[in-house]
């Protein structure tokens, strides 16, 4: 997989993501708070969005906000594959000093889809990182989204294992985690 760097929110910030993903803004309006790239040879796409700073106790709970903020009333199952607390420490090598939480869930549409005529994936695999910059007033929430379709992808060999699609994500978020870099921190109204 090719990466390339990548500006964002006018370069403000920047990022290496996959070299096939392009800007949606191209295509639709986005909120100019967010920042959507689309996958050009699939479904997977990349949310970067700025939000007000969750005064949560913990990192965590406001890692869970955010998690429930995206998946409360969506109609969709959702199950938790991993999270930070199990796989220790997680850090955007370029921002070493601020609070980072991540989380790996699956989300599996009703069945039958509540949508009958629209195509709909058999569940979508979605990565969630929370960036946190308290002095900023800010929270950063950036989602990798990989949907599954139907006989669209390599179901694997083991029950349980993961997907080329899967891996190609994760691949996605470390990589994210190495180059994520904010260039101009006036974005966030200060400094």
């Amino acid at each position: 997989m090719q990466f390339t760097t990548t500006p964002l929110f006018g370069g403000a910030i920047t990022v290496r993501l996959p070299s096939t993903y392009t800007d949606a803004s191209q295509i639709r309006q986005i909120p100019s708070h967010q920042e959507v790239y689309l996958d050009s040879g699939g479904y997977s796409s990349i949310v970067t969005e700025i939000l007000e700073y969750v005064d949560e106790p913990s990192d965590e709970a406001a890692l869970q906000y955010h998690f429930a903020d995206l998946v409360d009333g969506c109609g969709d199952e959702t199950s938790v594959v991993d999270d930070d607390e199990q796989k220790g420490v997680v850090r955007m090598e370029r921002l070493p000093n601020n609070p980072v939480r991540t989380l790996t869930f699956l989300q599996t549409p009703p069945t039958p889809p509540s949508h009958p005529t629209r195509k709909t994936p058999e569940f979508t695999y979605i990565h969630l990182l929370l960036l946190r910059l308290k002095d900023q007033a800010t929270d950063i929430i950036i989602q990798i989204n990989t949907p599954h379709y139907a006989n669209e992808y390599e179901k694997p060999s083991e029950a349980g294992a993961e997907t080329e699609l899967m891996r190609e994500s994760k691949a996605v978020r470390d990589e994210i985690l190495k180059s994520f870099e904010i260039r101009e921190w006036g974005l966030f109204g200060g400094e």
